[in-house]
């Protein structure tokens, strides 16, 4: 007869490392490391559209034109031809425009130079203080909410959430006597999982929409697409996402996980410590609050009264303002000036070289993205010029119609394929580079803004992060959770963190459906739910 600790025992290791489960876990493992580098990938995406626009050009592929007479962009005679860049033209457009391809990608700028105002905030040791000083600050009974709340707000700087946050959680939950893993959970599923929600526009909301413009103009060359047009679904869902990820760790994740046994554990707990913020950071982090304060009344002083100077020049509204096109810039700033200001109370900055340092340390970081967007941005241009995009829009919207999927429910589907792609292809920037211009051009062609097709792809890209393989990070999380653990693997962390991804995917999805189809609520500034051509 097999004891029962030991049935349990292998039930467990059968639940998480066995099983149909695992084996459709290892093939998306397998498949995801088939994949190429993400430069490799978009290198061979950007020759692969070179030769497919040779091949549908010579047979003169073409869709009639759905955009309306009149409109920017539309051909004389209504038809929208595949365009070869297999030819003398073709390779004279790729020679001048490769330069200007990768410095005219609007996500490059925007980012680096809300980077640049993060990595102030970041290396002055604020973001630290903050999020330890929200987590450790909580009561027991609201330890959890702020563990996942505090997760999803630093993904302005992610790094920071998973260097620093997701193993402070794990101690926290040990010291009040509650299983370490269920705090590591709790803050991977904010960091990852809840990754595009947040209280404040962050580096990832400038480097989306910048995509998502580029793939909008294939239907609408003026179209505009700000960073802070998902900030009013993304800041609601930030609460909601904490919500559901605190209700997940006590309900579901802690009691399966039960009593924590320190034997099992792989080092000295008794040796682990993340300090509470000292009394001179607590002053620090005062300062800063001031200065926030400070920024926010004179950024409000430009855009609240009725004259702002920061309102629309003509219309007098905040819709399509100089402020809201500009956002990037005050991201810079409202990051940039409390985290001097902790830098002078704390020590840790003590003139402007250490401002510059922080900022060369941050971009010095950036090589590998600059190198991906460098070939990102040839395969956006190709698939752009050749009108591939706009070609497969029109087919695939004609498709969706004639299956009568036109309605909201699509957006289940999209938001679904998404999660999925996000299995084996875990950064936002890369699925997003490769998906926009299809679905975006295909679903504003059946009547939906490209903000709102945005805000659904944000739900899927964020949902499986905490399940994916291939996400960055799993193998960071993956060390930190054998501490507590010594014999776990992927398959039982993966199985903890599977009930986050489920109930994320319904809940968000759900949130979504409400928040835009049943209140009619805008999901940012000015974003309409419905593209009007």
């Amino acid at each position: 007869m097999i004891p029962e600790n030991t049935k349990d025992k292998s039930a467990q290791n059968q639940g998480g490392q066995g099983g149909l489960f695992s084996r459709f876990l290892a093939t998306v493992e397998f498949l995801g490391n088939l994949l190429p580098h993400p430069v490799t990938l978009f290198a061979m995406l950007a020759c692969f559209i070179v030769v497919l626009s040779g091949i549908l050009g010579y047979f003169d592929l073409a869709v009639v034109d759905p955009r309306p007479e009149g409109a920017k962009g539309r051909e004389a005679d209504g038809m929208i031809e595949v365009i070869s860049l297999m030819s003398a033209e073709g390779l004279q457009r790729i020679v001048t425009g490769l330069v200007t391809n990768f410095t005219g990608f609007a996500p490059l700028g925007t980012v680096l130079v809300a980077l640049l105002g993060v990595s102030v905030a970041e290396h002055s040791g604020l973001l630290s203080a903050t999020m330890r000083s929200l987590v450790m600050n909580a009561s027991k009974r609201t330890v959890t909410f702020a563990v996942v709340f505090a997760g999803i707000i630093s993904n302005t700087a992610s790094e920071l959430g998973y260097v620093v946050l997701i193993p402070l959680a794990a101690m926290i939950f040990h010291s009040l006597g509650r299983h370490p893993l269920a705090g590591l959970a709790a803050a991977f599923a904010g960091v990852s999982a809840g990754y595009s929600a947040n209280l404040l526009l962050g580096t990832v909301d400038p480097l989306l929409s910048g995509i998502t413009e580029a793939a909008a103009h294939m239907i609408d060359p003026d179209y505009v697409v700000g960073p802070e047009v998902n900030w009013y679904f993304m800041f609601i869902s930030t609460f909601v996402v904490a919500t559901m990820g605190a209700l997940v760790t006590e309900k579901v994740v802690e009691p399966r996980l039960g009593k924590f046994d320190e034997s099992e554990a792989s080092v000295d707990l008794s040796k682990q410590s993340m300090d509470a913020p000292s009394a001179i950071e607590k002053k620090g982090l005062r300062w800063a609050g001031i200065a926030f304060v400070v920024v926010c009344g004179i950024l409000a002083l430009t855009i609240v009264p009725e004259n702002g100077i920061l309102r629309h020049p003509e219309t007098g509204a905040v819709a399509g303002s100089p402020f809201l096109k500009g956002i990037v810039a005050f991201i810079f700033v409202s990051f940039a000036v409390p985290g001097f200001v902790y830098g002078r109370v704390t020590g840790s900055m003590k003139n402007d070289r250490d401002v510059i340092d922080a900022m060369a340390k941050s971009m010095g970081a950036m090589g590998l993205y600059i190198t991906l967007v460098f070939f990102a941005a040839q395969f956006v241009a190709f698939f752009k010029w050749t009108n591939l995009g706009t070609v497969l829009a029109v087919k695939g919207a004609a498709l969706l119609q004639a299956a009568g999927l036109d309605g909201p429910s699509v957006f289940i589907l999209f938001i679904l394929m998404c999660g999925v792609v996000n299995l084996s292809l875990g950064s936002a920037s890369a699925q997003w580079a490769v998906t926009a211009p299809i679905f975006v051009p295909m679903l504003m062609l059946i009547g939906y803004s490209p903000e709102v097709i945005q805000a659904a792809y944000r739900i899927g890209d964020s949902v499986t992060n905490v399940i994916a393989p291939m996400m960055s990070y799993f193998g960071l999380i993956l060390a930190m959770a054998a501490r507590y653990k010594k014999d776990l693997g992927m398959g039982t962390l993966i199985a903890m963190m599977l009930p986050y991804s489920m109930v994320f995917i319904v809940g968000w999805t759900i949130l979504f459906y409400l928040w835009v189809f049943v209140l009619g609520m805008p999901v940012g500034p000015g974003a309409a739910t419905y593209y009007q051509p």
